[in-house]
């Protein structure tokens, strides 16, 4: 096979049948399945849920994660948060004419690895090749399929004043590998990307019996522009306390630097969690047993409904109302 992608893998023709046996079947299994246009599922009765998404992060490689990575953690876990069990992908590929099938390679089987992880299969795909300048070297987009839970509670209405709001792990990590990995303003980290599934993590919290009222993954935006959203959405009046918010010196430092607020940098491997105050506990040691969640931590509180808003309490004891992320703080994040 050649070192790099030409228009003619994507032309149908023999380089293209190669191109799928050689790298995404070889890497996804489903060697019976991939001769058809189609995969037949077998889902159990009750409700799906179903998601999609579009990766187009740059670079393509950082520390903690690659393309591919980030793209089965973000499928992954904007399911888990919906309160669905995940039960598969597909994944389509948009690849620039002189890609190195290398980089493919390693994209294809991080992407495959992570989906092992998770415990989902990616049950079909597609892959298309554009002209030179067409495509920044490789976009990956996803669709994941997963199953209501039977023991979710989750229902955003019954979010009351008293609830405890958890975050899983310190906020704004991938956002600062990401800006440090492309090396425009010359900083300099050994940070890496948070980006994870975080499906089985989610299972325990849920499964160990916690009220759990709502969750959300902070992605772009961050942790403030999410909970924005989700006071505003449901009439809840929520209040965070700085000094409980986790964040590591490398991000608080590389934030100062740059003029950049923590609260609205991009993670990829966190959960929000609004929860009764009578499971806060339960909920930080269930958490605490996973890598991901071994800094979990309580960070503010719902102190009441109406006019939704988020609140931020400062060390001095006075607070101010933080609003939704405002222009572009960093493009191709994920």
């Amino acid at each position: 096979m050649d070192r790099k992608v030409t228009l003619a893998h994507g032309d149908g023709g023999e380089l293209a049948h190669k191109l799928i046996q050689q790298i995404f079947v070889s890497a996804f299994g489903n060697q019976s399945e991939s001769r058809f246009d189609a995969t037949f599922l077998s889902l159990s009765s009750g409700k799906i849920a179903v998601t999609t998404d579009s990766f187009v992060v740059n670079p393509l490689f950082f520390p903690g994660g690659d393309i591919g990575k980030i793209a089965v953690s973000g499928t992954i876990n904007d399911l888990s948060v919906a309160g669905a069990v995940p039960y598969c992908l597909t994944v389509g590929f948009i690849i620039e004419e002189g890609f190195p099938l290398a980089d493919l390679r390693k994209v294809v089987k991080s992407l495959a690895v992570e989906a092992e992880k998770a415990g989902v299969q990616v049950v079909a795909g597609d892959t298309k090749v554009v002209e030179k300048g067409g495509a920044d070297g490789l976009y990956i987009n996803t669709t994941g399929i997963g199953l209501q839970r039977e023991e979710s509670t989750i229902d955003p209405s019954r979010i009351a004043s008293g609830d405890a709001v958890l975050i899983s792990g310190p906020i704004g990590d991938h956002g600062i590998a990401i800006l440090a990995a492309r090396g425009e303003l010359g900083l300099m980290t050994d940070l890496e990307s948070d980006c994870a599934p975080l499906n089985h993590m989610i299972d325990a919290v849920i499964l160990g019996g916690v009220d759990v009222k709502m969750m959300r993954d902070p992605t772009r935006g961050g942790v403030a522009t999410t909970l924005v959203e989700l006071a505003e959405d449901f009439d809840a009046i929520i209040e965070l306390e700085e000094e409980k918010l986790p964040i590591r010196d490398q991000v608080r430092g590389a934030s100062d630097l740059l003029g950049f607020d923590p609260l609205y940098l991009a993670n990829e491997g966190k959960v929000l969690f609004i929860v009764s105050e009578s499971d806060r506990q339960k909920t930080l040691e269930l958490l605490h047993q996973f890598p991901e969640g071994r800094d979990a931590a309580v960070i503010g509180r719902v102190t009441g409904k109406g006019v939704g808003q988020l609140l931020l309490e400062t060390p001095l004891g006075s607070k101010r109302r933080l609003h939704r992320l405002s222009g572009m703080m960093l493009p191709r994040i994920c």
